[in-house]
């Protein structure tokens, strides 16, 4: 079973940049396809991108494309989101998850109750 830590959240201005990592441990994500979704208070927890196992082929929610750019390092056993021109809407606890992808090279998922593995989260708050 794979275990989950998100790391490089904080407080940042509207325009601002940060980097998320996930730092996996306990199985090598090379069997994994990865997402990052995020919630924001009082909502739901919705999809913000995805990556196939073989960093092949990737998505991002309408919202972010073009700011945000998920990508991996199998040999680090981390995945990133690199998030650019931040904006006060991008406020939520942002979560990196997990899901098992041995067959499939190819694939990824958009879907949160696709993914069984998840982190604790780290909090991105943008001032306007």
């Amino acid at each position: 079973q794979v275990q989950l830590v998100e790391s490089g959240g904080g407080l940042v201005q509207a325009g601002g940049s940060l980097r998320l990592s996930c730092a996996a441990s306990g199985r090598t994500i090379n069997d994994y396809a990865m997402g990052w979704f995020r919630q924001a208070p009082g909502k739901e927890r919705e999809f913000v991108a995805t990556i196939s196992r073989n960093g092949g082929r990737y998505w991002h929610a309408d919202a972010v494309v073009g700011r945000f750019a998920i990508s991996r390092d199998n040999a680090k056993n981390s995945v990133y989101l690199q998030m650019s021109t931040l904006k006060p809407e991008d406020t939520a606890v942002y979560y990196c998850a997990a899901r098992g992808s041995a067959y499939e090279a190819s694939a990824y998922y958009t879907h949160s109750d696709e993914y069984p593995y998840w982190g604790q989260g780290t909090l991105v708050a943008v001032s306007s």
